[in-house]
């Protein structure tokens, strides 16, 4: 599936990934491929993007490695929106 991660400042991700675990505002979800069409908001945490990725180097700062190997963004609030496997974060 397609991840676009947005800020205000810049898109901090576009591409292909395996899944996407985001901190919902009910509790952290996962999306994989095909999921159902949703709208979220989000809250406080860590977006959680799985798959063999490259992030621009202007943007690698904002990222990190997790405990399992997969690619962290902290966000303070934000929006999610997914549909025909094309996910969009729109994160503060």
């Amino acid at each position: 599936m397609y991840l676009e991660i947005v800020s205000p400042e810049a898109t901090l991700f576009a591409g292909e990934v395996t899944s996407v675990t985001v901190p919902g505002i009910n509790g952290e979800f996962q999306m994989l491929q095909n999921h159902a069409p949703i709208v979220s908001l989000l809250q406080k945490g860590d977006v959680k993007v799985h798959g063999d990725i490259t992030i621009e180097e202007d943007f690698q700062s904002k990222f990190s490695t997790g405990a399992n190997g997969e690619t962290v963004l902290s966000i303070s609030s934000g929006t999610i929106e997914m549909k025909d496997n094309k996910v969009i974060v729109l994160a503060d």
